[in-house]
Parts: structure tokens; C-alpha cells; sequence
């Protein structure tokens, strides 16, 4: 049984071991880990939010565009035996002869908006976009064909669009002179998802080859692509959207970006083109996801700043401010000698927590860089205030509110500057370290 004199030596222990209360800060900083994973969870929520509320938008609208073709589509005829009653009967059957073009010469003009839908942003633009260029004559040796086997009256133009609902023209194709309207390919054999297709007599062509050109007035949204089909495709883009992020497997050959908007253009070769420039029978090459991908390239209209993403990064530097801050209030609290309650511990935590929704909210309103500096004051203000009349110490309290404002002020700098992130961060907690160090030889450590 323990006598009372030795409880008493036991409780006053506890209250000034500063063992003790450096263990309670260590648990109590993996205690707040729950709640940051809580406002982890709540911030990937409302990024959802935002996914589906512009996944709505750009469905009313139109979606993401891409431009695919023309590809020419020749029937012919050849024989073909097949086996009834242990013989082998010839037949004719019918195939197809796809070509791509020669030359392929795309412009495209974007005129870009922004919907909103209630706090929320989604990018849409109108643009005319004229597509030309012109077909050679087929290499029918390369195949192992004849010109008799061909239909050229019977040809085809196919190209495609990502999104039908964005074609604001029904597209006519001038190709050697013959004004062709189009219409849906539903004839289950399409080239493309969302294609469309016109009927073309090749037989007035010397050889089958002739130039075409047509203009598609489309909307569309956050996205403009293009295939590249051509033995050489030539594509330029401008728009009046001062933030485009250039994508997919070729860059442009030059650019131009201001506050005005943007200008690129592209120049290429088949080469490196995952395509042949003429095939028979396999009408699903271009369907091929992965052979798109790597033939794909254009332009994404992003919003010059997802809050989200910004915030769920800073977020994960939540348990490193909190631990930063429990050791300056420690070290604060041994210099000044004067305790702190463990219970105030928790508040100063409970604050440091709230202070992400604070910025989740606010960010929704006015942006992540306001947010933030709101978020901020908010919460250094709260805590300095508390902090002095635990101590009863301005000067320490304001002090305090400086070191608190250096934390935020470096996690702010580490967001912003996503490249020197690495250096910065080991560069400022080498320096904290070594201010911990020069302030720890004050504590007493044989008061353990």
C-alpha cells in the first residue's frame, strides 16, 4: 500500500517530470493522426464532389474532343474457298482497303469559357476547326491486290469525333470537287466510337487519289485531341485560354503562351506513328486504346488552381506542424517556467486540426492562397491569444505567434514551389533541428 507522502511525491512527479510530459506530447500527436485522416478523407470527398459536379456539366455540354481522321475505305473482292461435304468450294467475299492520308493539315481556333455550378468550375470552349489534306494512290502491290479486285465506287470517307453531341454543323467534305454530306457510322464495322461516314465515288480519280477538306464547328470540354494519321500531319491550335497544358505523346514543335491566351503548333512524320499507312480486313486497328494513346496529342484547358490538390498536400504536413508546435509551446513552457496544463495541450492540437477544414471551407470560396492566409491568422491569432493568458507573458505569447507563423509560412512556400519542395523542407528542418538543440540545453534533464 502506498503511503500518502509517497502519493504525493508520485502525483508531484507526474506534473513535473519533463520525461513525462514529453511522452504525453508523443502521444498525443499520434492521437491527432485520427482526425488529420478524417480531414484527409473529407477533402478527397469534396474533390469528388467537384469530379462529379464538372463530370455533369461536361456531359450537358459536350465532353473532352477528340479528332480522328479521315481514313479512306476501299471495298474489294477476292476468293476465298471454303469446306461443305469434304469439298472445298470457291466464293467470293468482300473486304476492305483502308487508307490513311498523305498529307493531313488541321487548325483549330478555341474559344473557351468557364460554367459554373454552384462553387464549382468546369472548363468549355467552341471551336471551328478545319481539317484538309489529300489521298495517294494505293500501293496495291505492297497488299497483294489487283485494281480489278477494287470497288472504287463503292468507297468510303470515315472520320471520327469524340462526342457527337458537341457538332453544331452537319460537316460537308469537298474531296475533289464532290460535295459529300455525312452521317453516322452505325453499320457496326466503324472505324471509331462516334464516327461518321460518307459515301465517295473514286472512279472520275486518276489512280483513286484526291484532296479533301471539311470544317467541323464543335463544342467541347476541358480537352482537344487529335490522331495522328497522317504520313505527315501538320496541326495548329489557338485559344484565348491563358493556362493550356500541352499533352499526349508529341509536344508541340513551337508555342506561345501569355495572358492573352496560347498558340502551338505541331509538325510530324509516321515514323513513329503506331499505324500503317494501309491495311486490308482488320477494321478495329483504330480502336486500338493503346495504339491511340501513343498516336494522340493536344492541349488540356485546366483552371489555373484545383484547391484540392494543394490542400491534400498540405495537409500531410499536418502531423509535422503539430509536432513543431507542441515542442515550441514545451520549450516555451521550461523557459518560461510556468506549466501548462496537458489538458491545454489538447485544445492547442484541437486547433491545429480545425485550422484544415478552415482552409478546405474557405478554399471553396476564395481560392487556396486566401484561404490559406484566413485559415492561418485565424488559428495563429486563436492560439497566441490563448497562449498568453496561460502565460500571462506577451512578449513570450508574441513570440510564440512568430515561430507559429514561420511554420505556416514554410509549409506555404513548400506548396507553392513544387520542384525546390525536397531541398527547401530539408533545408528549413536542418535549421529547426539545430534551434531545438540550442534551446533544449536549457531544460533540466535531471528533473526526469
Amino acid at each position: 500500500m502506498i503511503q500518502p507522502e509517497n502519493k504525493q511525491t508520485v502525483m508531484g512527479w507526474l506534473k513535473e517530470s519533463v520525461t513525462v510530459k514529453l511522452i504525453f506530447i508523443g502521444m498525443l500527436t499520434i492521437v491527432l493522426l485520427i482526425p488529420s485522416v478524417m480531414i484527409g478523407d473529407l477533402i478527397k470527398e469534396r474533390a469528388g464532389r467537384q469530379a462529379e459536379m464538372i463530370a455533369k456539366v461536361t456531359d450537358q455540354w459536350s465532353g473532352s474532343q477528340m479528332i480522328k481522321g479521315p481514313v479512306l475505305v476501299i471495298p474489294y473482292k477476292r476468293m476465298q474457298n471454303f469446306s461443305a461435304d469434304s469439298k472445298e468450294t470457291p466464293k467470293e467475299i468482300i473486304e476492305n482497303l483502308y487508307v490513311l492520308p498523305d498529307n493531313l493539315k488541321i487548325s483549330a481556333s478555341v474559344n473557351s469559357d468557364v460554367l459554373h455550378r454552384g462553387i464549382f468550375d468546369a472548363v468549355v470552349y467552341n471551336t471551328i476547326i478545319k481539317v484538309s489534306g489529300n489521298f495517294s494512290k494505293a500501293n496495291l502491290a505492297a497488299l497483294a491486290l489487283s485494281p480489278e479486285q477494287l470497288m472504287p465506287g463503292k468507297a468510303k470517307l470515315i472520320f471520327g469525333i469524340s462526342d457527337l453531341k458537341g457538332l453544331k454543323n452537319n460537316p460537308v467534305i469537298n474531296a475533289g470537287g464532290q460535295l459529300l454530306s455525312v452521317e453516322p457510322a452505325y453499320d457496326g464495322h466503324a472505324l471509331f466510337d462516334n464516327g461518321l461516314q460518307t459515301a465517295i465515288n473514286l472512279t472520275p480519280f486518276k489512280d483513286g487519289a484526291f484532296k479533301f477538306k471539311y470544317t467541323l464547328d464543335l463544342k467541347g470540354s476541358q480537352e482537344l485531341h487529335f490522331l495522328h494519321l497522317g504520313k505527315t500531319t501538320d496541326v495548329q491550335v489557338s485559344g484565348n485560354w491563358p493556362g493550356p497544358s500541352f499533352d499526349g505523346r508529341y509536344l508541340p514543335d513551337t508555342r506561345k503562351v501569355d495572358k492573352n491566351g496560347f498558340s502551338a503548333r505541331w509538325h510530324m512524320l509516321y515514323y513513329n506513328r503506331p499505324y500503317p499507312q494501309q491495311w486490308v480486313a482488320d477494321d478495329t486497328l483504330l480502336n486500338n486504346n493503346k495504339k491511340a494513346e501513343d498516336a494522340s496529342f493536344g492541349v488540356k484547358l485546366l483552371l489555373p488552381v484545383d484547391q484540392y490538390q494543394k490542400i491534400t498536400r498540405t495537409s500531410k504536413y499536418a502531423i509535422l506542424i503539430i509536432l513543431l508546435t507542441f515542442v515550441s509551446l514545451f520549450l516555451t513552457e521550461v523557459i518560461q517556467k510556468k506549466r501548462i496544463h496537458v489538458f491545454n495541450y489538447i485544445l492547442i492540437g484541437a486547433a491545429m486540426i480545425i485550422y484544415y477544414t478552415l482552409l478546405l471551407s474557405f478554399s471553396e470560396q476564395v481560392g487556396y492562397n486566401w484561404a490559406y492566409v484566413i485559415a492561418s491568422v485565424a488559428t495563429i491569432g486563436l492560439i497566441t491569444t490563448f497562449i498568453a493568458s496561460l502565460l500571462k507573458n506577451t512578449k513570450a505569447a508574441m513570440l510564440f505567434a512568430f515561430i507559429l507563423s514561420v511554420f505556416y509560412t514554410f509549409i506555404f512556400v513548400i506548396i507553392q514551389l513544387e520542384d525546390m519542395a525536397l531541398l527547401i523542407g530539408s533545408v528549413a528542418l536542418f535549421i529547426i533541428t539545430g534551434v531545438l538543440m540550442y534551446f533544449s540545453r536549457k531544460i533540466n534533464w535531471d528533473n526526469h
